[in-house]
């Protein structure tokens, strides 16, 4: 039997702005944003190309905002996708270069963070 994770908590402060750093920053494509009553609002958003989304909002995790830290993503050129994540004004670190990949780290308004990882190629 498969396990597939397909949904992860951000935990943020202001809803509208995460969003907007996600989708117009980071490239983020916003799947659903529903507002379920006055305690829950669900918004979730996908990276282009990944099964696996994001949630947040309102009502939906109990981490403090900021909380989650190192999440990780692979893509094929980290040096590409730092230039379109600086170029949409996200701060992001050089590329790491280390034996098992290249890494490109930032966080979102809230400090939760993030690692973009370029996987080596395999014999």
């Amino acid at each position: 039997m498969d396990w597939k994770i397909e949904l992860v908590a951000i935990p943020v402060t202001d809803v509208d702005r995460a969003k907007a750093f996600y989708v117009d920053q980071c490239g983020f494509n916003a799947d659903h944003d529903h507002q379920v009553n006055s305690d829950l609002r669900f918004v979730q958003l996908t990276p282009p190309g990944s099964a696996c989304s994001i949630v947040l909002g309102t009502g939906i995790t109990e981490m403090t905002p900021g909380s989650q830290k190192g999440l990780q993503v692979v893509v094929a050129d980290a040096a590409r996708a730092r230039e379109e994540l600086v170029s949409k004004g996200v701060e992001a670190s050089p590329v790491d270069e280390q034996p098992w990949g290249l890494f490109v780290y930032f966080a979102d308004p809230d400090g939760n963070t993030w690692a973009l990882q370029q996987i080596p190629p395999r014999d």
